[in-house]
């Protein structure tokens, strides 16, 4: 392909249309207006993926391509046809993503990528050849190679443990801890010499393909968040004592991924589940680039997990806003399917009453128009293990609480809670799918009044109430309704296209999801959340188009080797501020005051 050339064009499909409003706009209740969420929209359209030639100009050929292709690395592409670029191509079944870059590119596969949990490739690209493969008929999406951040920040408490009610599922004289499912925390990997955890990391896999990483958890974050989810050590309790754990390290020394180690985790996930019982897969990080869950493959990759029996727990994020939503739109924590988790802070009391989403807990809806997170849990001023030769323990020594522990702030530290609490459902019901799962855990919660709407998804995460649901609605009905069964393999995916022209057509469609009589039974009021569980305010009309400044941002978010920070919202250490008042404690334990 001659560099410098005609762009080619993506197909301009029935969903994404010119991209103009349309004229008599849906409003009822489960839409609204729209007029709300302007702002957020604003913000997130410049970094919206966009069909491959969306910014086409009036001398291009009307011939489509096949493709879809993020609008950065499309602009960075076509103004570099010599550059190279990591990329993961994916295909639309069946392996056809390595044979289209093998076949039209003429390349080796031998240095690329390939994975069993999407039709998938990570392979380095010039920009010429991204141009020239998004015209294959068997490519789906070309997106970046991007770096993922963690979702964490700093600072822990002990007040959490009874805010959630998980104390009554550990270990108490005689009586054993509740018995937990098996938990996957993708991750900076985990100190396996540490007490908390002793004898039950069944795994230890370095899935990292960045320099710098040391072996064990030399970042930090990942002990912390296993220390969370499933520890066990006096005064130090974790939400799951007994669940055995298995650590998959994606991240380097200072917190970065790829998304394709990101994803050979779950393909690892995939092929390992049934030898070390995995039910649960935590991910306390996102992707560096906004997507549609549509065409990111990291979406993909965990709804292959959840479409297989394993619970995803994904971090929201802690970009938000104390004035108001964020959006939510990277992956995993956009996808529909998984259970995504807000940060609270819980306040003075173990009571609900006073908490509120921490100010830098990301909510809002997806660019595909979800609300998330659904849920919420404590992560503000949390205690946890941290190795003492960790970059994170170097850097951070005024949030060192003790030798080995430190006190950090993030949605990282929620996510482990909901993870926790999920492996304890399914240790009390290992028959429920993860739909079943993700329905416990919505209906248990407990209502946050002061929280702002949409920031805590449907409340508070309560352990008993969702340990103890017999039988617990479906949150993703409507979504199961576009599951498609592969008639060679019987391999469950979700049929986006068929998605999508539905929720073009039907403004109630997502009514289904809450139509079922156990959520009206539920303590809160479905009707808020069901209402406001999809908008297509949110992305019917949004441009989609390529722009300068999302361009810019991709291509500095993929290609520069910056790192961040773990601190949410930069909040500085605060003595004690996530300890449980003495007197609470001992009424909570003599069972004179219910959280």
């Amino acid at each position: 392909m001659r560099s410098g050339g005609s762009r080619r064009k993506v197909r301009s499909s029935a969903l994404w249309g010119s991209g103009k409003r349309e004229t008599g706009s849906r409003s009822n209740a489960l839409w609204g207006n729209g007029k709300r969420r302007t702002a957020v929209l604003t913000t997130l359209a410049l970094s919206l993926i966009v069909p491959l030639g969306a910014a086409a100009g009036p001398s291009q050929k009307t011939d489509r391509a096949e493709a879809f292709v993020a609008p950065g690395l499309l602009s960075a592409a076509q103004a570099s046809a010599g550059k190279t670029f990591s990329v993961i191509v994916q295909g639309k079944g069946g392996n056809q993503a390595a044979h289209a870059v093998a076949d039209a590119l003429g390349l080796s596969l031998k240095s690329a990528r390939t994975f069993s949990s999407i039709d998938g490739v990570a392979v380095d690209l010039t920009g010429a050849q991204i141009l020239a493969l998004a015209a294959d008929k068997h490519v789906a999406a070309i997106t970046a190679d991007a770096r993922v951040r963690l979702a964490a920040a700093t600072t822990s408490n002990d007040k959490w443990p009874f805010v959630t009610g998980v104390f009554k599922y550990w270990a108490s004289g005689a009586t054993p801890a509740a018995p937990a499912a098996t938990i996957a925390v993708v991750d900076s990997g985990i100190d396996a010499s540490r007490p908390e955890f002793a004898g039950r990391i069944v795994a230890n896999v370095n899935l990292s393909t960045l320099p710098g990483n040391s072996p064990g958890d030399g970042r930090g974050h990942g002990t912390f968040v296993a220390g969370i989810a499933a520890g066990d050590y006096a005064g130090h309790t974790g939400t799951a004592p007994s669940a055995k754990i298995v650590s998959l390290d994606v991240m380097d020394d200072q917190g970065m991924a790829r998304t394709s180690d990101v994803i050979a985790a779950a393909d690892w996930i995939l092929a390992n589940k049934a030898k070390y019982d995995i039910r649960v897969a935590n991910f306390s990080l996102h992707s560096s680039v906004a997507n549609s869950f549509m065409y990111d493959p990291l979406d993909k990759a965990v709804e292959r997990l959840w479409l297989n029996n394993v619970v995803v727990v994904a971090a929201a994020g802690n970009y938000g806003s104390p004035t108001g939503p964020s959006g939510v739109p990277y992956a995993p924590g956009n996808d529909p399917f998984v259970i995504t988790v807000g940060a609270s802070d819980t306040g003075r009391s173990v009571s609900t009453n006073d908490d509120v989403s921490a100010p830098w807990s990301a909510y809002g809806y997806t660019l595909d128009g979800f609300a998330k997170p659904e849920i919420a849990a404590p992560g503000r001023y949390m205690v946890g293990p941290v190795p003492v030769t960790s970059t994170l323990y170097a850097e951070r020594p005024d949030h060192v609480v003790e030798p080995g522990y430190m006190e950090l702030s993030g949605t990282s530290f929620a996510a482990p809670i909901a993870s926790g609490v999920a492996a304890l459902i399914l240790g009390r019901h290992p028959e429920f799918t993860p739909d079943q799962v993700k329905g416990a855990l919505m209906v248990g919660t407990k209502q946050m009044p002061n929280a702002a709407d949409l920031s805590e998804g449907v409340g508070e995460i309560n352990a008993a109430r969702s340990v103890e649901a017999q039988s617990p609605p479906n949150p993703n009905l409507a979504l199961d309704a576009f599951l498609v069964s592969d008639p060679g393999t019987g391999t469950r995916s979700f049929d986006a296209a068929s998605w999508a022209s539905k929720a073009k057509a039907d403004a109630s469609w997502a009514d289904a999801s809450w139509s079922a009589a156990s959520w009206a039974a539920a303590s809160w009021s479905s009707a808020s959340w069901g209402s406001a569980s999809w908008s297509d305010a949110s992305w019917a009309s949004a441009s989609w188009a390529s722009n300068a400044e999302a361009s810019a941002s991709w291509a500095e978010m993929s290609l520069g080797s910056a790192s961040w920070a773990d601190n949410a919202g930069g909040e500085t250490p605060v003595l004690d501020a996530g300890a449980i008042d003495a007197a609470e404690l001992a009424a909570v334990l003599a069972g004179t005051l219910d959280p």
